[in-house]
């Protein structure tokens, strides 16, 4: 890697093309429509993986996403985020050339499907079934059905299924915790189908620790998890992944070295890495596992040195104390992402172990 100079997002391309198959395959097993989120690689290079797989569906969390993917051949799409009622002219011109299919969660964007909608679509209603974050309660049956009511009566929508992202799986303790969440959802999202007397919905479920985790799911009809592709230090201490299944690394030069302070810093801050970390008793923060690139890829995790702070161009990695540190300025090192989709997102593109750059998906400015 001599021709490295500045942070790069390294691709290890084979471990990725197992975590798809490898995920595909427990898909298949299921019996369930298998339709990756595309939000954690963002290019179309790996996107085609996916396509010489046999996958044909995906999901982005983006109308400019969509876009890009459309652009790429993509003709069954969903977009995982609840629709923007200032997008509609876009909205419309994308389902002009595609399967488009939207989450909706209120009333204020049936009425603007209903009003301004020139082209059919699908439409799925999102449910918070415990995260928090968007979708109707799962318990209030009285706005699902209101709301499946204003959607059913609008001329070239349909409405395929209810949709949620549980989201909790990333701070439950233990497989049999992440277990009782996808039952819990389950059984509301059944509920729920139940009481709109629609039996042909598809349950859509999403996320990585669940469909990595569990032996056996609930009988989803649809996945979309994201994350595996790459997985990342999270997914590791969770127990999604085993760490040579982690298959990108920012590798980054070393800039300065402090033995007194049992410290060096790297070109690695928040505009590489984000500032996601994982957090232990006493403050104890972990911005990333620090790895030496090595001719076929990467080493195992340094031990005794991690990521301890970021600011937006630096990166602090803290050895213990006594520890004779291994580098010196102008060294690389590798650094494992706590969340490799924020990783991504923020170094735009990737470089293989053999040198081929990958570009991705970047909103536009305006």
């Amino acid at each position: 890697m001599n021709g490295v100079s500045k942070s790069v997002l390294m691709l290890d391309v084979s471990k990725a093309f197992d975590n798809i198959r490898r995920m595909k395959e427990k898909a298949l097993s299921h019996g369930v429509l298998f339709r990756p989120h595309f939000k954690t690689h963002q290019s179309g290079v790996v996107g085609h993986w996916f396509r010489r797989e046999g996958i044909m569906a995906i999901t982005v969390s983006s109308v400019e996403m969509a876009w890009y993917f459309a652009s790429h051949g993509w003709n069954d799409i969903t977009i995982a985020f609840p629709l923007n009622i200032r997008e509609m002219e876009r909205v419309n011109r994308l389902a002009s050339r595609t399967n488009l299919t939207l989450i909706v969660d209120n009333h204020y964007q049936a009425y603007a499907l209903a009003n301004d909608l020139k082209h059919p679509l699908n439409v799925m209603i999102e449910l918070d079934t415990g995260h928090g974050r968007s979708g109707i309660a799962a318990e209030d049956t009285e706005a699902i059905a209101r709301l499946a009511d204003i959607l059913e009566a609008v001329p070239d929508l349909r409405i395929t299924g209810l949709l949620t992202h549980a989201g909790q799986t990333y701070s439950a303790k233990g497989k049999s915790a992440i277990a009782q969440i996808a039952q819990n959802a389950f059984e509301k999202m059944d509920a729920a189908r139940q009481l709109l007397g629609r039996p042909d919905l598809l349950l859509s479920w999403g996320d990585t620790p669940s469909c990595s985790m569990l032996d056996m799911l609930p009988p989803f009809d649809e996945w979309r998890p994201g994350n595996f592709v790459f997985y990342d230090v999270m997914q590791y201490h969770i127990g999604a992944c085993r760490l040579n299944q982690i298959a990108v690394a920012l590798y980054c030069p070393v800039v300065a070295v402090y033995p007194a302070r049992n410290q060096m810093v790297v070109q690695a801050g928040a505009v590489h890495l984000s500032k996601d970390f994982l957090a232990a008793d006493g403050d104890f923060r972990n911005f990333g596992y620090v790895v030496r690139p090595e001719a076929d890829g990467w080493s195992e995790p340094i031990a005794g040195a991690w990521v301890s702070s970021l600011s937006q161009e630096h990166g602090v990695v803290q050895f213990l104390p006594g520890t004779q540190i291994p580098f010196q300025p102008g060294d690389l090192i590798g650094i494992l992402p706590v969340h490799s989709c924020l990783a991504a997102d923020a170094m735009g593109g990737y470089v293989t172990l053999e040198g081929d750059k990958i570009p991705m998906f970047q909103n536009p400015p305006y």
